[in-house]
């Protein structure tokens, strides 16, 4: 028959197909998203690998980099990796190769590195030329079993050599250590757990596959990072994470100083000469850089955002140690430490999402229960090639054995054959029944193996390898035996890496905490007892302590001013100041000038209208109240937290009438039950506090009528104590009317002439 090429498709450089272009990328686009799932981003669940990091195990293991030998160059390790079995680049090869290194990036390393591999502060490693390295226990056990026939291998990308699929060791490496990475359309996030929790609730599905969550959220407490930490959420929002495979985990640094009879003290308060103190941070949240971490705390002092913050310093040596220095020894630890978690990554959010590929190869988001019963199901499979592996292993010795024990049996007819015979081998396999296996073993041996000790050894061997290959057999078919040897197994592998070992010991605690709150800007501010001065051309300072009020006469003022206004503090306080307008100004006492000088212009602070005149300036309190009354003679009480301006613009309260101005405002003690006011006509009313209204702004009611003029001034005060004034003069003593039936009166009553002794100014103070 003769061939034929009119079925082959046209060949070289300008061979084209005739193609839908989305559907051709659609396709092409299709394969690299595969790819890069598959084959690059997600680990697989069975040993928790990514490719890379399996091969780099493999490359390691193939040049004997074990534990117990020395270390080699790292760049040969990579120099083999890329040549043999990962066609990449040597940077993203080398630094999967640091990061398996890193204790403070893997909670088990799988890497023993010598040499600069980074460090907590964020630096990189160093070039692999100057590194080295070899593997940890930890790689060992996870690849226990290559040799056993328990994975499969497939050739590498060029066909020269080979490599495992999958890692078959008992180590529960995915859990353990934890993976992250960036697929196409999906990704992973999987924080490091301790691994003697991780086998105990392995333990529980070996015993009852049928487990609930909560059984085995009884032994995986959540996450164990590497840099320790305090896990600071629920148990509810931790039991969510891990039934969904998606969730989130809120980690704070921990503050302490270290540990007393192996428990953290957690304060993290280190006392100083003279009654002040230090905070220390001795664990910081995974993933967050130090020398980062620090550059934020600085910043937020250079910012003046966190005023309550002095310094900041890195004692860190082989542990971290990070101190802090507060603004004062009174400020409050508790506020300081909720300040700094809301503003840096001293609490970050590590994000939950177990995306991982199955035994197929197929991405799954899983739950915990799930995650664990399949790696079970891939250990039971492992744990069964092993055990056939290891039967054909035996049958193999056996055979070679059997033929051993027919050749001393019949040793002088085999040493004839032997020596008379040009070819032996079939001879002796047709005389004795032998295979060509046994034939060749017989005619290899030695001329010492032919003693008698021999023949007994090896009928030992028989017997022993005939009851080891029941057992095994009894394995094979029995999956009630295979979970009882997996279940001995991984409890070997727990007094490994159990709770009272150095590796295992668990790092991240757990302490159910509230949210980081947003802490009021007044917490912020280092408390102090001040004197507010505010002269009458507006000139304002605080000067430090509480100046006795017969003192203020000595305050200092600019030629032509004076004290206008005076008042006791503490700078945390914020300071009302009221002008004739009817508008209240805020000013904070902490952010006014020291009392050196002559201190600054109010209005340099707060927007006051050049024609207003200031009327009062008073500290504000929660509960305080304020009478406030115009000169048309209305008036109202006002809650002082109602009149809080949070602008420089100030706040409108008062609604003033035409030509009307405000005039008085005063507050109010809790006791006082009675209102006094006197008008420039020189009319006093009294009338009970209950008869004027409560309002946040507006003109208010009337509380004395007049026929020309207007108020002069009011006041609160205890009627059953009666009304007081000051006498005129430097005398500073004052006059009580106790008798006050005449003058009290309806509210809004034009009233009668004051008591005889009553100031000239028509003034109560």
């Amino acid at each position: 028959m003769a061939s034929t090429t009119d079925d082959l498709p046209p060949s070289g450089p300008d061979h084209s197909i005739d193609t839908p272009f989305d559907s051709a990328l659609s396709e092409r686009y299709l394969v690299y998203a595969l790819s890069t799932i598959t084959a690059r981003s997600l680990p697989d669940l069975r040993d928790g690998l990514k490719p890379v990091h399996r091969r780099l195990l493999w490359a390691m293991r193939a040049m004997r980099l074990d534990p117990s030998q020395g270390y080699k160059k790292s760049a040969r390790v990579v120099g083999d990796v890329i040549g043999k079995f990962h066609p990449h680049g040597d940077t993203a090869v080398y630094d999967a190769m640091v990061r398996l290194a890193q204790d403070f990036s893997l909670r088990y390393p799988l890497v023993d590195g010598q040499g600069n591999f980074g460090n907590i502060d964020g630096d990189n490693a160093a070039a692999y030329r100057y590194t080295e390295a070899r593997l940890t226990r930890v790689a060992i056990d996870l690849m226990q079993g290559l040799d056993e026939g328990t994975v499969d291998f497939r050739p590498t990308y060029n066909g020269e050599d080979e490599e495992p699929e999958i890692m078959p060791g008992l180590f529960p490496n995915l859990l353990a250590n934890g993976a992250s990475g960036i697929a196409v359309g999906m990704a992973t996030n999987i924080p490091p757990h301790n691994a003697a929790e991780v086998i105990d609730a392995a333990l529980v599905l070996i015993e009852n596959p049928k487990a609930e969550l909560s059984d085995l959220l009884e032994h995986v407490k959540g996450p164990d990072f590497p840099t320790g930490g305090i896990i600071v959420d629920s148990p509810e929002t931790i039991a969510y994470a891990y039934e969904t495979g998606r969730g989130g985990f809120r980690v704070r640094a921990r503050f302490s100083t270290g540990k007393l009879d192996g428990v953290w003290e957690e304060t993290g308060i280190e006392k100083q000469a003279g009654g002040t103190w230090q905070l220390v941070i001795s664990e910081i949240p995974y993933g967050v850089a130090k020398g980062k971490l620090i550059e934020q705390i600085a910043q937020l002092i250079a910012d003046k955002k966190l005023p309550i913050l002095e310094d900041v310093r890195d004692e860190s040596a082989e542990d971290i140690r990070i101190v802090l220095v507060p603004k004062s020894r009174n400020v409050d630890p508790d506020i300081l430490k909720e300040s700094l978690y809301r503003l840096t990554e001293l609490e970050s959010r590590f994000a939950l999402n177990l995306n991982v590929l199955d035994a197929t190869r197929t991405p799954k988001v899983m739950g915990l229960h799930q995650l664990l019963t399949e790696w079970l199901q891939h250990q039971i499979i492992v744990l069964v090639r092993r055990a056939k592996h290891r039967i054909a292993k035996i049958d193999d010795r056996l055979e070679l054995v059997a033929g051993y024990l027919i050749a001393f049996l019949n040793l002088d007819r085999i040493i004839e054959i032997i020596r008379t015979e040009d070819e032996p081998k079939p001879v002796m396999m047709a005389e004795f029944m032998l295979t060509d296996r046994q034939a060749e073993a017989i005619l290899n041996m030695r001329l010492r193996s032919l003693r008698r000790l021999e023949e007994m050894e090896l009928k030992r061997e028989q017997d022993d390898l005939s009851a080891e290959r029941d057992e095994l057999v009894k394995l094979v078919e029995s999956p009630a035996r295979q979970r009882t040897r997996l279940r001995k197994d991984l409890e070997k592998l727990r007094a490994v890496y159990g709770p009272e070992t150095a590796l295992g010991a668990r790092r991240t605690t757990l302490a159910e905490a509230a949210p980081a709150r947003d802490i009021p800007l007044d917490a912020m501010i280092e408390k102090e007892p001040v004197t507010v001065i505010l002269s009458k051309r507006g000139w304002i300072r605080a000067q430090r302590g509480h100046v006795a009020a017969d003192q203020w006469g000595e305050f200092k003022f600019k030629e032509g001013d004076e004290l206008a206004f005076a008042a006791h503090a503490q700078t945390t306080d914020k300071l009302l100041v009221a002008a004739s307008d009817g508008r209240f100004y805020t000013v904070g006492a902490d952010k006014l000038p020291g009392g050196r000088g002559f201190g600054e212009p109010l209005r340099l602070m707060v927007d006051i209208d050049p024609e207003a005149r200031i009327v009062a300036m008073i500290p504000a309190s929660a509960e305080g109240r304020l009478l406030l009354a115009s000169s048309s003679g209305h008036g109202f009480i006002a809650q002082m937290s109602e009149v809080i301006a949070e602008t420089r613009k100030g706040r409108n309260v008062v609604n003033l009438k035409p030509k009307a101005q405000l005039s008085v405002v005063r507050p109010i003690p809790a006791a006082h039950d009675s209102v006094a006011v006197i008008g420039e006509n020189r009319k006093l009313v009294v009338f009970p506090l209950a008869e004027v209204p409560v309002m946040a702004r507006g003109q208010g009611v009337m509380l004395q009528k007049y026929r020309d003029g207007g108020l002069s001034d009011a006041t609160t005060f205890v009627f059953a104590e009666g009304l007081s004034w000051a006498m005129g003069g430097d005398t500073g003593r004052t006059r009580t009317e106790t008798d006050l039936g005449p003058w009290r009166v309806a509210r809004s009553a034009s009233g009668r002439m004051p008591p005889t002794g009553f100031p000239r100014n028509n003034r109560f103070d």
